[in-house]
């Protein structure tokens, strides 16, 4: 309360100074005026600005805006996912006044609620988000900028890159133009825009940071970093070019704050892009597989195991009875490439594989004592959730 006080009696004292001040130089011009002399500042209509200022993005902004939207959810917490042993219940004191069996009062259902943001991709109403934003809920809702709501209806979502569809009923919506992320730059120029801690629509610019990175929290990722500051709230909303297109769906951050720290991370808009069709097309997103584990071809690596000097990935797993075991792929081999496509590291060769149609056939070229061998393999259906971490494609 103290803080509240002196906070108002500093901006009274401030006021009151400015006003003197004022006063001061409209004495001051008037004197000038009568004497002759020049006046005593110029202002800037008089100096015949235009506005926006020069070096603003005013009208890059205003058009990106009205295409980011905040999205709440609620989940239904049911009693079965809160049971579990209380850690005060190992306390004699505690068990005396809960019962004897060392377990929580009986739960009940509630309610939970979550912020972030969105993006309006088009006219009709699809809009992209983080599936983290809507995991699980059972109600959506989509508001605006201009304040209005709809209830929004979950098209699909993909887990496996945290990327969600949503489509709410109305026309004639502004939307964001997709940007080619693939030509974006380190030190290009950036701007997040979302809605942090709920305060509403905020806009932070910053530049990227980095392009490509992989930390594991999706299956597949080469997230976008970015200095803007993103915040929690931010998550789902739109980080966007100098010219306002859309560059990525902001996802994630590095904090031991809680809040930003300068480091942030967005899905590149190709692969939101790509994810959001198949949603859209199908439901879900429907990737290739053929039974293998991956790891880095590290200089280091081909030293201790005296591997060639090649550009791929090592072969550290065969899925027993898996399309690649089929195809006498071995642990061991060098990937270097998918159906003529290179290979380069982990990464790409998550991504070859995936992007691969199950049911038909795939080319793997690999190295085996110094040779290569063209290995076809029939390829197979990505299960949904990866029972083992090390299969990777």
């Amino acid at each position: 309360m103290s803080k509240v006080v002196q906070f108002r009696r500093t901006t009274a004292i401030l006021t009151l100074v400015a006003a003197s001040i004022g006063g001061g130089l409209i004495a001051a011009f008037a004197v000038s005026s009568k004497s002759g002399a020049p006046p005593l500042y110029t202002t800037a209509s008089a100096a015949g600005y235009t506005n926006p200022l020069p070096g603003s993005f005013a009208d890059v902004i205003s058009h990106a805006t009205p295409a980011v939207v905040n999205i709440s959810s609620t989940r239904i917490i049911k009693a079965s996912e809160q049971e579990g042993q209380n850690p005060m219940m190992s306390d004699p004191f505690f068990r005396q006044f809960f019962g004897g069996n060392g377990r929580t009062p009986k739960q009940r259902d509630h309610k939970e609620g979550s912020l972030g943001s969105g993006v309006i991709i088009n006219s009709e109403g699809y809009i992209l988000t983080n599936n983290h934003v809507v995991d699980k809920a059972s109600e959506v809702k989509v508001m605006l900028l201009d304040k209005r709501e709809f209830s929004a209806k979950i098209i699909g979502t993909d887990p496996q890159t945290d990327v969600a569809v949503l489509k709410i009923d109305a026309k004639d919506l502004p939307s964001l133009v997709l940007g080619d992320s693939a030509k974006s730059q380190i030190g290009d120029l950036c701007f997040a825009i979302g809605n942090p801690f709920g305060v509403g629509e905020t806009v932070t610019s910053g530049i990227i940071s980095a392009l490509g990175r992989h930390f594991g929290m999706s299956a597949f990722e080469s997230f976008i970093q970015t200095d803007a500051a993103i915040n929690p709230g931010n998550s789902g909303g739109a980080l966007v070019d100098s010219n306002g297109d859309l560059l990525g769906i902001n996802s994630a951050i590095y904090t031991r704050s809680g809040g930003s720290q300068g480091i942030g991370f967005a899905i590149p808009s190709s692969l939101a892009a790509q994810v959001m069709q198949e949603i859209i097309a199908h439901g879900s997103v429907t990737r290739g597989w053929v039974g293998i584990g991956v790891e880095n071809l590290t200089p280091e690596l081909s030293e201790t195991l005296k591997l060639p000097k090649i550009t791929g990935a090592l072969i550290t797993e065969v899925v027993n009875g898996g399309p690649a075991d089929n195809a006498n792929v071995k642990p061991g081999d060098i990937l270097i490439a998918v159906d003529g496509r290179p290979v380069t590291d982990y990464s790409s060769t998550l991504n070859l594989i995936a992007a691969l149609k199950p049911g038909g056939t795939t080319t793997l070229k690999v190295v085996r004592d110094g040779k290569e061998l063209d290995l076809k393999a029939v390829i197979g259906k990505r299960p949904k959730q990866q029972l083992d971490p090390e299969q990777d494609g």
